[in-house]
C-alpha cells in the first residue's frame, strides 16, 4: 500500500520542525505567512505525488525543492547531495575526477570561471568566460549547477561532448574531452632571468600555503639568495579555501588587516590580521590577475595592493566577493550557502566589481621584426669584427624566446619588477 499524505498532513511535519528555528545564538519564530507558504508547498508536493503522469521518488522531489530554494538566492548557493558533497571534499584536498574546469551558473547556462592548469579541459582549449550550452548534445538549460557538474563527471578515459558559446565566436564550438583524474598541484614556480622568482597559484587547496613557502624557499636557494623580487601569478585562479587565501596574504605582510567578512548581523563580522612574517623580506612583488581570477585570489590581490605591498598588473578580476559556508545536513549531504561578503583592508567590497589592476595589461601576441626597421654596423659588408668571440643564437634559443614572448603579461611584469628593483636599490644607496 502506497502512503499518500494530504497537503496539510505533508506540511504538518515540516511546520512543526520549523515553528522555532534555532541556530547558534539565534532564534527565529515562524510567522503566520511562513506557515501559509509551507502549507502551499505541502499542497504542491502532495498533488505531484498523487497525480503526476509517472510515479516520482519522494527523496528526489525534496532534493529538487531544497536545491531550487538555495539556487534562487544567488549563483553560488546550492544543495550538495551525499555524492556531490564527497566530491567537493575530495576537490579541496587537491585531487578529483572530471574535466578540470571551475564553473558557475549564469542565466541558466554553465559559465566557465576558469580551466585548471594541465587538465583535459585546458588542453582542449576551454577558456574562462565560455558558456557551456549542451552536454553530449543535451541542453544545459533547466539543469541545476550540481546536476550539470554531475554530468560532466564520469569514469576516467570516457568522452563527453561540450557545446560552447564564446564571446566573439559566430558559431558554437564543439569539443570532445576525455575525462581524467584531476590532480591539482596548486603551486608551481621557476626562476625567470636567473634572478626573478615566478610563482603560479592555480587554486587554493589545503596544500597551497605549505606549497608556496616551500617553492619560494627552493627558488631563493636556487638563485643563491640574491634575487630581484617575486612575480605572483593568480591568472585564471578560481579561488578555493578562505583560510589558505589568508595564509598566502600573511606570507608577505607583517601587520594589518588581510580581509574582513560581514554577514547579515553585525556580530557575524570577522577580521583576519597578518602576523610578523614576510617570506621574501620586503622584496618587491608583482601580482598578475585577469578575468578568471576569482574569490580567494581576489582576497590576496586586494590585501597586497591595499597595503602597498604589491603592484597589481593585468586585467580586471572576476568579482566574486562573497563567502560560502558548507553546512553538513542529515543524510550525509550538505548545503553550500552564501553567509557573508568579504572586504579588502580598505573596506571595499569587490562583489560584482572585481579588482581593477594598478597597471592594465591585456594579453597580446607580439610579432618580432627581423633586423628591425634600420640597419646596424653589423649589417654592413666587411664590417670589423668586435674582437671578442661572437654570440650565435641557436635554434633552441630562438624557440625558447618565441615561447616566452607569447605571454605578454608576464613579459611586462618582469620589466616592471626589474624597474622597481632597480629604483629600490638606487634609493637605498
Amino acid at each position: 500500500m502506497r502512503h499518500v499524505f494530504t497537503g496539510i498532513m505533508a506540511i504538518a511535519v515540516i511546520a512543526l520542525s520549523l515553528a522555532i528555528i534555532t541556530t547558534p545564538e539565534r532564534k527565529v519564530e515562524a510567522s503566520s505567512e511562513t506557515y501559509r507558504q509551507l502549507n502551499l508547498f505541502g499542497d504542491v508536493f502532495a498533488k505531484i505525488r498523487e497525480d503526476y503522469v509517472e510515479e516520482v521518488d519522494d527523496a528526489k522531489l525534496i532534493e529538487a525543492a531544497i536545491n531550487g530554494m538555495l539556487a534562487s538566492l544567488d549563483p553560488h548557493s546550492s544543495y550538495l547531495n551525499p555524492k556531490n558533497y564527497q566530491g567537493m571534499k575530495v576537490q579541496t584536498r587537491g585531487k578529483f575526477g572530471g574535466l578540470g574546469i571551475e564553473v558557475t551558473m549564469e542565466n541558466g547556462l554553465v559559465k566557465v570561471v576558469t580551466p585548471i592548469d594541465d587538465t583535459p579541459a585546458a588542453a582542449a582549449g576551454v577558456q574562462a568566460g565560455d558558456y557551456i550550452t549542451h552536454l553530449d548534445g543535451e541542453p544545459v538549460l533547466g539543469l541545476s549547477l550540481s546536476d550539470a557538474v554531475e554530468k560532466m563527471r564520469g569514469l576516467v578515459d570516457t568522452d563527453i561532448g561540450l557545446t560552447i558559446r564564446r564571446k566573439g565566436a559566430k558559431a558554437p564550438i564543439e569539443l570532445t574531452i576525455t575525462r581524467a583524474i584531476i590532480t591539482v598541484q596548486s603551486v608551481r614556480g621557476r626562476l625567470e632571468d636567473d634572478d626573478i622568482l615566478y610563482v603560479r597559484i592555480s587554486s587554493f587547496t589545503q596544500q597551497t600555503n605549505t606549497g608556496l613557502r616551500k617553492t619560494i624557499r627552493d627558488l631563493a636557494e636556487e638563485a643563491g639568495g640574491d634575487y630581484r623580487g617575486l612575480i605572483l601569478d593568480l591568472r585564471n585562479n578560481p579561488g578555493g579555501l578562505l583560510d589558505q587565501a589568508i595564509a598566502v596574504s600573511d606570507a608577505f605582510l607583517e601587520k594589518g588587516e588581510i580581509v574582513s567578512t560581514r554577514g547579515r548581523e553585525a556580530r557575524d563580522s570577522q577580521r583576519y590580521n597578518a602576523t610578523d612574517d614576510d617570506v621574501i623580506n620586503g622584496k618587491p612583488i608583482i601580482v598578475i590577475i585577469n578575468g578568471g581570477s576569482a574569490s580567494a585570489s581576489e582576497i590576496v590581490a586586494g590585501a597586497l595592493r591595499d597595503h602597498r605591498r604589491a603592484v597589481i598588473l593585468g586585467t580586471k578580476s572576476f568579482g566574486k566577493g562573497s563567502v560560502q559556508t558548507i553546512v553538513p545536513l542529515q543524510g550525509n549531504g550538505a548545503m553550500r550557502m552564501t553567509t557573508a561578503r568579504y572586504y579588502t583592508p580598505s573596506g571595499i567590497s569587490i562583489q560584482a566589481k572585481g579588482i581593477v589592476p594598478d597597471i592594465e595589461v591585456k594579453q597580446s601576441r607580439l610579432e618580432v621584426l627581423e633586423n628591425g626597421a634600420r640597419r646596424s654596423e653589423a649589417d654592413l659588408r666587411n664590417h670589423l669584427a668586435n674582437g671578442a668571440e661572437e654570440d650565435s643564437a641557436t635554434a633552441e634559443d630562438e624557440v625558447a624566446e618565441n615561447e616566452e614572448i607569447q605571454d605578454y603579461q608576464l613579459l611586462r611584469a618582469k620589466d616592471l619588477l626589474k624597474g622597481v628593483s632597480l629604483f629600490a636599490k638606487k634609493a637605498f644607496n
